[in-house]
């Protein structure tokens, strides 16, 4: 079984880098797809395809119920990310109500066949002994992850109680071409000097190209074995942050030196710079989370999403990475 012709599917989060990739993807498969949008959002990277667009708030019930109606699938993808502008009560809205009546109307579709759930292997938090997998606890570190847990939790529980068909997939730091989160690493690896905060610490980092991340939640809507079934999706191998670096460099013709300097006065900038720019609604130069990239563990196993569907990546970390230089040098972003 497949989604294709005659199959109706809803995406959150259309607009973001993830689902722009994801409703392209799903439009080639002949299927009816729906996006909900908010009026504010860019609709540039997908304004070409055949898509139906339902205005408003993610976590309007109202919104929510129209774009769910009638729908095969959903794939709910729409995340509220770190911006000092985005008050607490946003990211709930936006991860834990979203979810709640986004799967109550899924319930009133007799034909409802999918409901993907798309959280975040940053619910784990620092993995102390790598690499980890999907039952390693929890440790949420922000309001963000602190609400993709609560949304998760609330969803999985709900599924069980109430029948509902779902699978949810915690993605690992996903990159690809058009991402710009990821996009400082490679800026950093241009330069003659990469500066890598931390002595003793690996640095490991789990990354998933979008095209992987797109084609298993395709994947994982369809397959018998992924009903009630949580999946960290990511590369078959972590890789370190100095890793990383070198590849990037390599495709750029660049030999950056590495410099290593102590975390500590970095963590304590940051904290005072929050603690200023948050109430101000400014984004802070430097904070917490951004020195924690270099000092964080993330390594997982991500086994699972293979043994259970047959799943082979399309992109290792050095292809995906090489390919990904090539496309900002391609669009003049290096």
């Amino acid at each position: 079984m497949s989604i294709g012709k005659g199959d109706v599917v809803l995406v959150t989060g259309a607009t973001g880098f993830t689902g722009q990739h994801l409703v392209r993807a799903l439009c080639a498969t002949g299927a009816t797809v729906r996006a909900i949008v908010r009026e504010t959002s860019r609709q540039d990277g997908i304004k070409d395809l055949p898509l139906e667009i339902f205005q408003g708030d993610v976590f309007s019930e109202d919104v929510g119920s129209r774009a769910a109606a009638g729908v095969h699938y959903i794939f709910h993808t729409a995340a509220a990310y770190r911006e000092a502008k985005i008050s607490d009560d946003v990211y709930w809205k936006v991860h834990v109500q979203s979810t709640r009546h986004l799967a109550q109307a899924a319930l009133k579709n007799p034909g409802f066949k999918r409901f993907v759930h798309v959280s975040t292997i940053g619910v784990h938090g620092h993995i102390a002994d790598p690499p980890a997998n999907e039952e390693y606890r929890f440790a949420p570190g922000d309001q963000y992850q602190d609400t993709k847990v609560e949304a998760e939790l609330w969803i999985r529980e709900f599924a069980e109680k109430e029948g509902l068909a779902l699978t949810v997939i915690r993605p690992a730091a996903i990159y690809g071409p058009g991402d710009r989160r990821l996009l400082k690493v490679f800026k950093m690896a241009k330069k003659p000097l990469v500066p890598i905060l931390g002595y003793g610490c690996n640095g490991l980092y789990h990354l998933v190209h979008v095209q992987d991340l797109v084609q298993f939640m395709i994947l994982s809507a369809t397959h018998e074995k992924t009903a009630g079934e949580v999946y960290i999706c990511g590369a078959r191998d972590p890789i370190s942050i100095e890793q990383m670096i070198r590849i990037i460099a390599k495709k750029l013709n660049t030999v950056p030196v590495i410099l290593r300097l102590p975390v500590t006065p970095f963590f304590i900038a940051g904290d005072i710079c929050e603690w200023i720019c948050k109430p101000l609604g400014i984004e802070p130069p430097i904070y917490r989370r951004r020195v924690a990239f270099f000092t964080k563990d993330r390594a997982f196993d991500t086994s699972k999403m293979r043994e259970h569907t047959e799943y082979e990546n399309i992109c290792t970390n050095e292809s995906g990475l090489a390919d990904t230089t090539d496309w900002y040098i391609k669009k003049g972003w290096l």
